[in-house]
């Protein structure tokens, strides 16, 4: 592959499913800039064949999701690839040497282009500004304007599509006047642009949206992954989740102020995701123990409620999940999420692209679990949190 391109389009298999699994999902952080990572992951599943028909994201997540949604698989790639090489033309006419200094140089003079000029297609600045306009106007609530969006959302997506409920899509945001989170999930909700912008309206940065009768902001204010939905929502069907993480729980101690920017950055936005797993697999090994004690009661001892639980719990869901969390190079800063140059775009694609391909060489990790054991994770980078 030439150094500084996107990985080359290849002939993707059949698609095909692990044997007893009912669903293959994709799941998106929020992470801004960095989301292209999650284009090269679903990449590298096209072609293997494992085509998402579960997809789920928060904030660029949502945004990468909807446009996987809302396209047919054919075209998804294609549509991945306009969008990101659109929201990433903006130039940066600096030039310097090589090596990670002259990189970080090249960065932080592309973040600051975003915060004077916002990025093609995405956002643009909100004139004239926040502190000189009158308060209760729109453009008293946010530094700029999303309307470059909502027209790229209309171009790139099928909403009719998504609403036809092919690829199952939902996308997460926060009600600005309660503080719920709330998922917009075309299983319950009609999508429109609006949703999807929603789940994306960071504050102050980016402005709240309404839809219907209520202002959102941005899902990764509350929780930045959407797995939890995704578990509490898919019955007893056996799904392959491909959990794809942008901000990384663990890191190194901060050595000066750069460092401790960048790292309570990744804190905040990583979500906890472990957690999150460590959780679920408790709760179904609590399951499945409560299953052995009341197959041990005799039918006719058995309350009306017993029966009930008896058979909610016969059939559990066996879930696998291969958790890929983007891996920070060393030149990047605190701005990694908001530095939108091409160059750092693709290495964030190839990134994500070669951690799947290496991923999708453990078979075993493919494998439904066991009945016995319900759900297993897998940690592409890591041994242990």
């Amino acid at each position: 592959m030439d150094a500084g391109a996107l990985p080359p389009n290849r002939q993707p298999r059949a698609p095909w499913r692990p044997e007893n699994c009912d669903h293959v999902a994709l799941v998106l952080q929020g992470g801004g800039a960095l989301g292209a990572y999650q284009a090269g992951v679903y990449q590298a599943l096209h072609e293997a064949g494992l085509e998402p028909d579960w997809v789920a994201g928060v904030s660029i997540g949502g945004i990468n999701s909807a446009i996987i949604a809302g396209n047919p698989p054919e075209r998804r790639l294609e549509r991945l690839r306009e969008f990101w090489e659109m929201i990433t033309t903006q130039s940066v006419s600096l030039f310097t040497l090589d090596g990670d200094d002259a990189r970080r140089a090249r960065n932080g003079w592309s973040a600051l282009l975003t915060t004077l000029r916002g990025q093609p297609g995405f956002f643009d600045v909100n004139m004239p500004g926040p502190w000189l306009s009158p308060r209760g106007s729109k453009q008293a609530t946010s530094f700029y304007n999303t309307a470059p969006l909502r027209e790229t959302l209309l171009r790139l997506v099928d909403f009719d599509l998504i609403n036809s409920g092919q690829t199952r899509f939902a996308c997460g945001a926060v009600n600005v006047a309660n503080g719920n989170f709330y998922y917009f999930d075309n299983a319950t909700n009609e999508i429109v642009p609006e949703h999807v912008m929603a789940s994306g309206a960071l504050p102050p940065a980016l402005p709240m949206v309404r839809v219907g009768t209520d202002c959102f902001w941005d899902g990764g204010l509350v929780s930045n992954t959407p797995l939890s939905h995704l578990v509490e929502n898919i019955g007893c069907d056996n799904v392959l989740v491909f959990q794809v993480d942008l901000f990384s729980a663990r890191g190194s101690i901060p050595r000066d102020m750069h460092d401790v920017l960048a790292r309570q950055k990744d804190i905040r936005y990583s979500s906890r995701t472990r957690l999150t797993t460590d959780m679920y697999m408790r709760m179904h090994k609590m399951r499945l123990q409560i299953r052995q004690l009341l197959a041990r009661i005799p039918e006719a001892e058995l309350s009306a409620d017993d029966r009930v639980q008896k058979q909610i719990l016969a059939d559990l869901p066996e879930i696998a999940i291969l958790h890929l969390i983007y891996q920070q190079a060393d030149y990047e800063s605190q701005a990694k999420d908001y530095e939108f140059s091409a160059a750092s775009m693709r290495d964030h694609w190839d990134s994500g692209y070669r951690d799947t391909r290496r991923t999708l060489r453990h078979k075993d990790w493919l494998r439904m679990p066991a009945p016995d054991e319900g759900i297993v994770v897998h940690d592409v980078h890591r041994v242990e949190d």
